[in-house]
């Protein structure tokens, strides 16, 4: 059994920190957990950025087949931890043990997928553009490919202790482009946070790679946080968490003497519509599955659905009366934090108080020391529109349901939301014409729109896209999830009259690395 210490990780070296001590609370029993762990300070940041970037020169250099056997060791690693990791990361977070046991799944997953990415050399595409010296006027020859930005520093989330954490998306796609990761570990689980640590240090040391190619720190995020972004030797930054948790990364990022990109994903309401034929034909069914959305997780998903647009009439009436029903039975969850429990019940006190909001439902009474009850409300179109306040997320299981009087007031409010991260429609066949209008403002407002599902599973793929338009993500043109997340952490750059001999494999005449290029603009493996 691998036994948690309560230190950080820096360049594969335990180390206690100094600061303010943390304890793990059990969110179902509100019970602390040991041992205790203590932040780091300035010193510990130094340390962990000096060896990122130490090592960033010959981990960038490493052939691609030792950077994706680096990615399948640590996800090995992580699986040799065995069923103390997921009896770490419930007790942390009160998150079911089957819930946990498939985000492990999850985490090892998209470390192996970034691997085989590296090795079928589909990370990068490079482009050569031949010299034409007969041309008038002559072509240069220019060949491009993209290089790593530098050591990445990574936020790890509170509701995703394993696939949005230290071993996350944002650490697993930043390690396939080449940079070393210096890792802040969220407060709520620092247990798990440690053993997933002490596996990719592991992976470190088995396969003999810098030292520096990886740290795991704790701290404050206004204090060690902002230290670790404002380091000149970070290059990018990868965060999930609160809209002012990642605003305040930003502004910090773009102070320093050189910003950095900050790639952080936030706040999104995810908003739901619900077309009048799809209400006609299945209002039952939907209203079911909407409530089972809701509230998997306690609404702990950044992709819950915190808002239902419909025309009202007896059809939404309909729906409503059944997801109330559900909504009234339904037990409170346990929540993550009492801090997120607390922002969760003054969210749902600020709904139920306001003068134009009725409250449908709400789930039982509980006992539990760290839990949200679900929570159904609905107002007018009219009063959404003119009242930002109940456009606000309010993280966990709480819903408002939007009444429209047509659906050209359907339209306003599409064009009135903010960026998310997903949008959903229910529609019917006699519904297209509608939901054509509707995608033509949906797909300036989120980076994900699905029909006749729920947002709350999020495939970890190649197609995903897991960001959206401000304020859902700090970068509309990216993604946490997915392939395509590697991009974050590379920058293009183009190679004109290099000799034959100093040019890289991925760029060399007869493609010696078999890689898929574009030569003149035609794609193939010459």
């Amino acid at each position: 059994m691998t036994q948690v210490t309560g230190q950080m990780i820096i360049a594969g070296t335990p180390v206690s920190g100094a600061g303010n001590q943390i304890r793990a609370i059990d969110p179902s029993t509100g019970a602390e957990l040991e041992p205790p762990f203590a932040h780091g300070d300035a010193s510990h940041v130094e340390r962990a950025c000096a060896a990122a970037a130490e090592a960033f020169g010959p981990y960038r250099r490493l052939p691609i087949a030792e950077r994706a056997a680096f990615l399948e060791r640590i996800a090995d690693n992580i699986e040799k931890v065995g069923d103390e990791l997921v009896e770490r990361a419930h007790a942390e977070s009160g998150l079911p043990v089957a819930r946990l046991t498939g985000e492990r799944g999850r985490t090892t997953g998209q470390l192996r997928m970034f691997a085989t990415l590296l090795r079928n050399g589909d990370h990068d595409i490079p482009r050569i553009d031949p010299a034409l010296p007969d041309r008038t006027p002559p072509r240069v020859d220019i060949r491009q490919r993209h290089v790593p930005l530098g050591p990445v520093a990574v936020f790890g989330a509170s509701n995703f202790p394993l696939a949005f954490s230290v071993a996350g998306g944002d650490t697993a796609s930043a390690l396939a482009a080449g940079c070393p990761v210096v890792v802040k570990g969220h407060d709520a689980h620092p247990g798990t946070a440690e053993l997933v640590g002490r596996a990719i240090a592991d992976a470190v040391a088995d396969l003999g790679l810098p030292a520096g190619t990886f740290s795991l720190l704790f701290g404050r995020g206004p204090d060690l946080g902002t230290r670790l972004v404002t380091d000149p030797r970070v290059q990018a930054v990868g965060f999930t968490g609160s809209r002012a948790g990642g605003l305040a990364l930003v502004a910090a990022a773009q102070s320093r003497p050189q910003p950095i990109p900050v790639y952080a994903e936030m706040s999104s309401s995810n908003p739901v519509f619900l077309l009048p034929g799809a209400l006609a034909e299945r209002g039952g069914e939907i209203a079911t599955g909407f409530v089972g959305s809701l509230t998997l997780g306690s609404g702990q998903f950044c992709t819950n659905p915190g808002v239902v647009i419909a025309v009202d009439g007896p059809e939404l009436r309909s729906f409503l009366d059944t997801a109330a029903d559900a909504v009234a039975k339904r037990e409170a969850g346990v929540m993550l934090t009492p801090g997120i429990a607390r922002a969760y019940a003054e969210g749902v006190t600020r709904l139920a108080e306001h003068a134009k909001v009725e409250v449908l439902a709400q789930g039982p009474e509980t006992d539990l020391p760290v839990a949200g009850r679900p929570a159904l409300v609905v107002t007018d179109a009219a009063e959404f529109l003119g009242d930002e306040a109940l456009q606000q997320e309010v993280f966990g299981s709480c819903s408002v349901v939007v009444r429209c009087r047509d659906a050209a007031q359907v339209r306003e409010v599409a064009e009135s939301l903010e960026g998310q991260l997903t949008v959903t429609v229910h529609a019917a066949d006699s519904d297209h014409a509608q939901a054509a209008e509707l995608l033509d403002v949906l797909e300036l407002k989120a980076g994900r729109i699905l029909f006749d599902g729920w947002p709350t599973g999020v495939e970890v793929g190649h197609a995903m896209v897991h960001g959206g338009p401000f304020p859902s993500t700090s970068d509309s043109r990216t993604t946490s999830v997915g392939t395509l997340a590697i991009e974050r952490f590379q920058r293009p750059v183009a190679y004109q009259d290099v000799p034959a001999a100093l040019l890289p494999d991925s760029l060399a005449d007869g493609n010696p690395a078999g890689l898929l290029r574009r030569v003149d603009g035609e794609p193939g493996r010459h």
